[in-house]
C-alpha cells in the first residue's frame, strides 16, 4: 500500500514536469547526463562491455566517445518520453516525419494487414505514438509489461493517448486472432531479449551470438502479411525522421529464420551507422547459447549503408 502511494506521487510529479516545454526539459537533460554518467555511473560497465564486444575494431578512445554520446542521448530520451504525457497531436506530428508511409496505407486500404519491425533505436516510443496519427487503421504494438502496476498504467496511458493499442507480448497470438477480420498494423521491436527459457535460436549480431525472438517470423508465415522495417533517424534533439523499407513482401516463400535474420541485419546496419542511439544499457547478451541444444546460425554479412 505504501509503495503504491509513493508510485502515485511519482506519477503526479512526472505529469506536472511534462507540462514544461520540451526545450526546457532538454535543458535539464544535460544535468541528468552528468548525474547518470559521472556521479551515479548508471550501468556504465554494461554499456562499456556491450560496446567493446560489439566493436572490437574500435580503440578505447573511440569506445569512450560513443559511450558518452549514448549517455547524453539517453538523458534526452528520458525527458522526450516524459513529454509524451502532455504532447499535442500537432507537436507529435511536427517532431516525427515518416517517409514512404503511403505504401503502408495502400495495403491497409485494400484490406490487407501489415507487420512492422523496428528496434530500440532512437525514440521508438515517440515514433510509435506519432505513427498512430498517420495510419488509417488500428495500430497494434507488442510490448513487454513492467512490474510496477502504477507506472505500467501511467506508461500505457501516454503510449495509447492517440489510439494505439498496446498488447502484452504473451497475448500476441490472441490479438492477431481478435483482429483478423479488419486491416491493422502490428508492430514489433524485434531486438528485445527473450526470457531464458524462450531462447531457442541464436544468430550473429554485433559480433556476438544473440538470442532472437521469433514472434514476427511465426506470425508472418502464418498470415503471409507483408513486413516493413521502420528505421528511425535522429535529425536533431527532439526531432526524428523514419524511413520505411519493405523487408519481406511474401513471407510464405522464405526459408526458416530468414525473416529473423533480415530483421537483425537491418538493425545492425542502422546501429553501425550511428551507434549512440541504440539502447546499450540493456544487458542484451545475458543469455548465451548452448551449442549442443540450441540453433545458432553463422553468416558472413557485407553490410552496406541503408537508403530509403
Amino acid at each position: 500500500m505504501i509503495k503504491r502511494s509513493f508510485a502515485n506521487i511519482g506519477v503526479l510529479f512526472l505529469f506536472l514536469l511534462s507540462l514544461l516545454p520540451l526545450q526546457v526539459l532538454l535543458f535539464f537533460a544535460r544535468f541528468l547526463y552528468y548525474l547518470l554518467y559521472y556521479i551515479i555511473g548508471y550501468r556504465k560497465k554494461v554499456v562499456r562491455h556491450n560496446l567493446t564486444c560489439s566493436f572490437p575494431e574500435k580503440s578505447t578512445p573511440e569506445i569512450r566517445d560513443i559511450e558518452k554520446k549514448y549517455f547524453k542521448y539517453l538523458a534526452d530520451l528520458v525527458f522526450e518520453i516524459l513529454k509524451m504525457n502532455t504532447i499535442s497531436k500537432t507537436e507529435a506530428l511536427k517532431r516525427v516525419k515518416f517517409n514512404n508511409i503511403d505504401q503502408i496505407n495502400t495495403h491497409l486500404k485494400s484490406g490487407q494487414s501489415v507487420l512492422a519491425s523496428t528496434g530500440h533505436y532512437g525514440n521508438w516510443e515517440l515514433c510509435t505514438l506519432a505513427l498512430g496519427l498517420h495510419i488509417e487503421a488500428k495500430t497494434l504494438v507488442i510490448y513487454k509489461p513492467i512490474n510496477n502496476k502504477v507506472f505500467e498504467g501511467w506508461f500505457n496511458d501516454l503510449r495509447t493517448k492517440y489510439g494505439n493499442i498496446f498488447i502484452a507480448m504473451r497475448q500476441t497470438l490472441r490479438a492477431v486472432a481478435s483482429h483478423k477480420h479488419e486491416p491493422s498494423l502490428l508492430c514489433f521491436a524485434s531486438d528485445q531479449s527473450p526470457a531464458r527459457g524462450d531462447s531457442s535460436y541464436f544468430l550473429p549480431f554485433l559480433n556476438q551470438p544473440t538470442a532472437a525472438l521469433l514472434g514476427i517470423e511465426k506470425i508472418a508465415k502464418q498470415t503471409n502479411r507483408p513486413i516493413y522495417y521502420f528505421k528511425a533517424n535522429v535529425i536533431k534533439r527532439g526531432y526524428y525522421e523514419v524511413d520505411i523499407f519493405p523487408l519481406c513482401m511474401d513471407p510464405s516463400k522464405t526459408a526458416e529464420f530468414e525473416i529473423t535474420q533480415l530483421n537483425f541485419d537491418f538493425l545492425e546496419r542502422t546501429i553501425k551507422e550511428t551507434p549512440q542511439y541504440w539502447l546499450w544499457s540493456h544487458n542484451r547478451w545475458k543469455n548465451k547459447p548452448d551449442l549442443q541444444k540450441q540453433k545458432y546460425q553463422v553468416a558472413n554479412k557485407s553490410l552496406e549503408p541503408l537508403s530509403a
